[in-house]
């Protein structure tokens, strides 16, 4: 027993409590507690000593799991008023998200390190990484608030073109040449700087760790004679109107996928989505879509929940020959304070890092040590740097969210 809850509460009154026991669900096969609509509608129904049952989770090392992860944030929301007063003037400030899956092994090695080299960095550290769950708006408020570079953090951990391109957010820092890449990398991990693809910033302000991938996921049950999609522009076929499943929760990704296809094939390719839309759904659904009574043929989702797919069942993961669509996951850090900050970039990203996002979570690393596991005849569809550049990401966001919903 313990002083936080009881195994007969609800899954979702706990992690309504206690929001940092998300990613310990996560990390032990809960997946769909990553995206809120499912918390509140499983999370409701059933208790934590069910749902551990369920999946033969030994009761009594979950429950200290997560009062571990209580009792850790509870220290640090303890801390002393004069305390807090000193880590908001802290020589470092780091702000980001992380992807869910790989979050906790993340902080774990980064609070190891951290620990190990305290002595050395002689600085001191204030970092909010929260999960990708909990969404990035507190993120934005600070972009936003932020009148000067002085009131950004200095190191920045997230995906999202919006978060990092739009004028009104990050962009506007990018124009006054707030940042620069410190990470070293001439040359980065082949499957991303290549003859077809450079995720290399060419004025070397932003840098990239790590993607999330976009790929299909059909259900072969559902294709009643219909040739297998095999690249984007297949899901634009009559045959797949209203069979398609899209990632529309996860704005990160919606948003490189909406991005590349108006990038390649315009307004109609958009238009083209959204003909083809079945609906949104959480990638843990997709998974098992084909349990359901009306289920989409195709559904596309990151490359990690194609693992969590039954051997030899319908569901069958089919990397577009044209490119899975990539939502990079981006590190910005402050030039103006690249000598204090080197070794925090250095560590983000290192081969360790990049191992823990391409081995543990599927989102292929771009350090140059790291397999990435990932055949290399599968290839990838960047939005380019030159794009990038020459457009207003924010407003090319808007315009392709208003063709999509008019579509």
């Amino acid at each position: 027993m313990n002083k936080y809850f009881d195994i007969k509460d609800k899954v979702y009154d706990i992690t309504e409590k206690y929001p940092e026991t998300i990613d310990v669900f996560v990390a032990n096969g809960f997946k769909p507690l990553a995206n809120e609509s499912m918390r509140k509608t499983m999370g409701r129904t059933i208790s934590l000593e069910m749902a551990l049952k369920s999946k033969q989770i030994n009761v009594e090392q979950f429950v200290q799991k997560l009062v571990d992860v209580i009792e850790k944030n509870r220290v640090s929301e303890d801390i002393s008023l004069v305390e807090r007063e000193r880590e908001e003037k802290a020589d470092i400030r780091i702000g980001g998200v992380l992807p869910c899956p790989v979050r906790i092994p993340l902080m774990e090695a980064f609070n190891k390190w951290l620990e190990e080299e305290k002595d050395s960095l002689n600085v001191t550290v204030d970092y909010e990484l929260n999960a990708a769950a909990q969404g990035v708006d507190w993120l934005k408020n600070e972009i936003k608030n932020a009148e000067s570079e002085e009131a950004l953090s200095d190191l920045f951990i997230s995906a999202g073109f919006d978060l990092f391109f739009d004028n009104r957010l990050m962009g506007k820092f990018r124009k006054m040449g707030t940042f620069e890449d410190i990470t070293g990398f001439d040359k980065l991990n082949e499957d991303f700087d290549n003859e077809y693809i450079s995720l290399i910033d060419p004025d070397r302000e932003y840098s990239i760790i790590g993607v999330v991938p976009a790929v299909f996921l059909v259900n072969t049950e559902e294709l009643e004679g219909i040739d297998m999609p095999t690249s984007w522009k297949d899901l634009f076929r009559p045959e797949f109107e209203n069979r398609v499943s899209l990632p529309i929760g996860d704005f990160d990704l919606f948003n490189a996928i909406l991005l590349n296809i108006y990038k390649v094939y315009g307004v109609e390719g958009v238009k083209g989505l959204k003909k083809a839309l079945f609906k949104g759904m959480h990638p843990s659904e997709m998974v098992k879509s084909h349990m359901k009574k009306e289920r989409p043929a195709v559904t596309i989702m990151p490359y990690f929940f194609t693992k969590m797919t039954k051997e030899n069942g319908p569901m069958k993961a089919v990397w577009p020959k044209d490119g899975a669509i990539i939502s990079p996951i981006f590190l910005l850090s402050k030039g103006s304070k690249k000598d204090k900050l080197k070794p925090f970039v250095d560590f983000f990203a290192s081969k360790e890092v990049g191992e823990i996002l391409a081995h543990n979570g599927r989102f292929p690393s771009t350090n140059p040590e790291v397999e990435n596991k990932v055949d290399k005849d599968n290839k990838y569809m960047w939005l380019g740097w030159d794009y990038i550049k020459k457009n207003d990401i924010g407003k090319l966001i808007k315009e392709c969210e208003r063709i999509f919903e008019e579509a």
